[in-house]
């Protein structure tokens, strides 16, 4: 599992202090960044390969501003050149949203799909939904 802290900012706020129901995805997105790290290490937009197909986000609980938030992801399945992760989002140990997304290694010089490297498949299957 990746885990992240967020400390929420007034800003994704709506006007009674709840989180913004706009503001989990992106707090998702921020959950990912040691994955994408794996596929492009520098986070260089020129040879980015990590690109979203779909995503899915379950609001379970309200979340409110002033308290730290927890982003866990785990990866549920990889494919030749997909991989899905489930993510989690808890405050004060209270699941608040989960989702999942579904990401594709592609090249964006060539606009196609790549496979997934050996060495990055065995990093991520130690991050698999069974090792919770």
């Amino acid at each position: 599992m990746f885990e992240k802290v967020i400390e929420p900012r007034m800003s994704e706020t709506d006007r009674a202090g709840h989180i913004n129901n706009t503001v989990i995805p992106v707090w998702f997105e921020s959950g990912r960044d040691e994955i994408f790290k794996l596929f492009t290490p520098d986070l260089g937009a020129d040879a980015w390969k990590m690109v979203i197909i779909n995503f899915h986000v379950h609001f379970v609980h309200q979340l409110f501003y002033g308290k730290p938030v927890i982003v866990k992801t785990w990866i549920k399945e990889i494919g030749n050149t997909s991989l899905k992760v489930y993510e989690e989002i808890h405050q004060e140990s209270t699941l608040c949203a989960k989702g999942e997304a579904v990401y594709v290694n592609f090249d964006l010089n060539e606009q196609k799909t790549e496979r997934i490297p050996d060495d990055i498949r065995k990093i991520l299957s130690l991050h698999m939904v069974g090792n919770k």
